[in-house]
């Protein structure tokens, strides 16, 4: 056995608790909680030796995430909506979509983003159009 893993064999009862993998909410909730207070050890250095223990805890974090509470589709109008509530807009807001009336018709899905309008939403929010198209 090479000298390091013998360490990581003597110190392993007090790491184990801290690396694994999350199977249900409380160790979820624990692991998420390890993150922060690492991330507070570690600051702004990303040259601290424990980030690559916070980049183990982070991928296990979002893999739990991904299997336990995926993100709900949202339809191109549904992020309308949210960009417009984020950047405090109102339907006059959108000269690009139309005017008022325009905008009103789309978000109320009586009419449909067309692709003049959809480019122009994403240069204006600096997203892709893909970002419009569900």
């Amino acid at each position: 056995m090479s000298a390091l893993m013998r360490v990581a064999a003597e110190h392993w009862q007090y790491v184990s608790p801290v690396l694994r993998k999350p199977e249900n909410e409380a160790a979820y909730d624990a692991l998420v909680c390890g993150l922060d207070e690492l991330l507070s050890l570690v600051g702004e250095d990303e040259n601290s030796p424990l980030m690559s223990l916070v980049d183990i805890l982070s991928d296990w974090i979002e893999a739990y995430d991904h299997k336990h509470r995926p993100m709900p589709e949202a339809s191109g109008v549904d992020v309308l909506r949210y960009m417009m509530r984020e950047h405090n807009l109102t339907q006059s807001d959108l000269p690009g979509v139309g005017a008022q009336s325009v905008v009103s018709e789309v978000l109320s899905g009586k009419r449909q983003l067309n692709v003049r309008q959809i480019r122009w939403l994403a240069e204006r929010f600096g997203v892709s159009v893909e970002t419009f198209i569900r």
